[in-house]
C-alpha cells in the first residue's frame, strides 16, 4: 500500500490529483482508514504491532503528500511568474488623457475670473436644510415665492439645494464684512427636462458686503465678468426683477453675438440685486444665538447667480442643455481643455 501511494503521489500533476490520492488513502472510506478499521479482531500483541506498522504508513504517505503539494505550489507559482513576466525595458503604452468636462472649464474660468477680482471661492452642501435653503432667504413657509423652485425634499426638513443662495447666510453665520465671495457647485430642480431646463446644472453665486456697496459696484463686477468671457466689447443691461432675497431685484442681460450667424442680441444670464434686510437679519439671529455679534445692521452687499451651462451654451452655441448630460463623447470631445 505504501509503495502503491508513493508512486501515485510521485506521478501527481496537480494539487486537484494530490487531493484525490489522499481521500482515496487517508479519507473516511480510504484503503489506510480500513486498515485500522480491520484490527478489531486481532489479538493485544498483533493489533499493537499492526497498529504501529499502519501509522508509519500513515505518516510516509502524510509526508510525501505534503512534499509534493509543495513542489506543485513551487512550480505553479513559477510557471505563473513567467507567464506574468513584464518587460520593464520595453516602451510604455500610450494611454488616451481624460478631460475636463466644458460644464467645468467654464466653471473654473468664472471662478478665476472673480478670484482676479479679489474674491474668494467658498463651497456648500448639496443637501440643505429648509431653513439655510428658504426661511433664511427671506421665503417662509407658504410663500408664494416658493412656487418658483421645484423641490426634490429628502427626510427631516433636508433638500438638495435648489440654488447656492443658501452659502450667503452659511457664510454670514461665521464670518464678519467685509468680504467677496463665490460660491460654485450643483443645484437641483425637480422639474420636466427640456432643451432648456435640467433636473440637476451648475451655478455660480456672488456675495459682495461691505460699507457703501452699491448697484453700480453689481454692474461693475458683472460687466467685468462679461468682457472676461465675451471680449473687451461686451455689455451687460440690468432690468427690474423679483428675488425674495434681494431688493431691489433685477435680471443681467449680456450683449451676446451668435458664432453661428454673427448677429447680436440681448440674452439673459442670471439674476441679481442689492441683498434683502430681511436676509442681513437672518445671519445676524442666527449669529446672536450662536454667541456671535451682530454685524450686518449697517451694511450693504449685493449678490448675483448664473447658470454655468448657460454660458457655455451661449459660448458654443450648444443648442440644448440635456447635450451636457447625455454621455455622448462625441459631443464632449469637441470642449479639450487648452
Amino acid at each position: 500500500m505504501l509503495e502503491e501511494a508513493l508512486a501515485e503521489i510521485r506521478a501527481a500533476a496537480s494539487l486537484e490529483a494530490l487531493q484525490e490520492i489522499k481521500v482515496r488513502f487517508l479519507g473516511k472510506k480510504g484503503r489506510l482508514t480500513q486498515a485500522f478499521k480491520a484490527m478489531k479482531g486481532l489479538d493485544p500483541e498483533e493489533r499493537k504491532a499492526r497498529g504501529q506498522e499502519l501509522n508509519r504508513v500513515k505518516q510516509a504517505i502524510e509526508k510525501a503528500l505534503e512534499e509534493r503539494e509543495a513542489e506543485i505550489k513551487a512550480a505553479e507559482l513559477a510557471a505563473k511568474l513567467e507567464r506574468e513576466r513584464e518587460d520593464v525595458s520595453l516602451p510604455g503604452l500610450a494611454l488616451a488623457p481624460g478631460g475636463f468636462h466644458v460644464a467645468t472649464q467654464i466653471l473654473d474660468e468664472l471662478v478665476d475670473v472673480f478670484r482676479r477680482m479679489g474674491y474668494q471661492a467658498v463651497t456648500g452642501p448639496e443637501a440643505e436644510d429648509e431653513f439655510h435653503n428658504f426661511d433664511a432667504l427671506n421665503i417662509p413657509p407658504h410663500h408664494p415665492a416658493r412656487d418658483m423652485w421645484d423641490t426634490f425634499w429628502l427626510e427631516d426638513g433636508h433638500l438638495l439645494r435648489t440654488h447656492t443662495s443658501p452659502m450667503q447666510v452659511r457664510y454670514m453665520e461665521a464670518h464678519t464684512p467685509p468680504f467677496q465671495i463665490v460660491v460654485p457647485g450643483k443645484v437641483y430642480r425637480h422639474e420636466a427636462t427640456d432643451a432648456t431646463h435640467e433636473a440637476m446644472f451648475h451655478q455660480l453665486e456672488g456675495l459682495a458686503v461691505g460699507e457703501g456697496i452699491t448697484l453700480a459696484h453689481l454692474k461693475g463686477a458683472l460687466l467685468t465678468m462679461a468682457r472676461a468671457l465675451y471680449g473687451e466689447n461686451a455689455k451687460v443691461r440690468l432690468q427690474p426683477s423679483f428675488f425674495p432675497f434681494v431688493e431691489p431685484g433685477v435680471e443681467f442681460l449680456v450683449w451676446w453675438t451668435d458664432p453661428r450667424t454673427g448677429e447680436g442680441r440681448w440674452l439673459e444670464v442670471g439674476g441679481a440685486g442689492m441683498v434683502h434686510p430681511a436676509v442681513f437679519k437672518a445671519a445676524d439671529d442666527a449669529r446672536e444665538k450662536a454667541g456671535l455679534p451682530r454685524v450686518y445692521e449697517n451694511v450693504t452687499g449685493f449678490a448675483f447667480g448664473l447658470g454655468v451651462e448657460r454660458i457655455a451654451m451661449l459660448r458654443y452655441g450648444i443648442p440644448d442643455v440635456r447635450y451636457f448630460y447625455s454621455n455622448r463623447l462625441a459631443f464632449l470631445r469637441q470642449f479639450p481643455r487648452p
